[in-house]
């Protein structure tokens, strides 16, 4: 299994606003290693570098921001372009793998809380600010919402590469991240800064 690097990606400086949900997906870039889902109200004080690093740049703030539903980290582990899927459901219709996306299932994350103040961002952690000019906007209905990050061994479907050995337009996306309404006052999140157990 390999996550998705690509030679040509878009440029890490323009944010992509899709209203269909069909849409939801693009490819992201990360040059800290980690891709994440936030929302920008909380991190509003987050200007410009110096005040970036204050308040993301440990492991303790990190952790504190997840606890509080404020960002879920995709956490790849090394730079690069990974394809990012992005679907939040309802209560009647749940958001779901798709079969296509079920039959290539890797491993699944155990929930995380978000709490959406309207909508979610979807980016490399180092575009994490109170102004989102890069990544994937997704409306997510203001509330809080339980959060699944699948990674999908995409390269194992018939025909997912071209000759040069890239994924091709159709390929399935490394992530598939589902949103769902928080069901129940005793829901329990996980609150790592590891997407993943380590011996996953």
């Amino acid at each position: 299994m390999r996550l998705r690097r690509r030679d040509a990606v878009p440029a890490g400086g323009e944010l992509t606003r899709i209203p269909d949900q069909r849409r939801r997906r693009r490819t992201l870039i990360t040059d800290a290693g980690m891709l994440a889902l936030w929302a920008p109200e909380p991190f509003a004080g987050v200007t410009d570098h110096e005040t970036w690093a204050a308040e993301l740049s440990g492991d303790d703030d990190l952790t504190r921001h997840i606890a509080a539903g404020h960002l879920v980290p995709l956490n790849v582990g090394s730079d690069g372009a990974y394809g990012v899927a992005v679907r939040a459901g309802s209560v009647p219709e749940p958001a779901t793998l798709t079969e296509r996306e079920f039959r290539y299932l890797y491993l699944t994350s155990e929930p995380y809380l978000f709490v959406s103040p309207g909508r979610a961002i979807v980016s490399g952690i180092e575009h994490v600010s109170g102004d989102a000019t890069a990544g994937l906007e997704v409306p997510v209905p203001a509330g809080r919402w339980s959060v699944t990050v699948s990674v999908l061994d995409w390269e194992l479907e018939p025909d997912a590469v071209d000759a040069r050995g890239r994924p091709v337009a159709s390929a399935l996306p490394d992530f598939a991240v589902l949103l769902n309404p928080e069901r129940g006052s005793a829901a329990t999140y996980r609150t790592s800064l590891y997407t993943y157990e380590a011996d996953a």
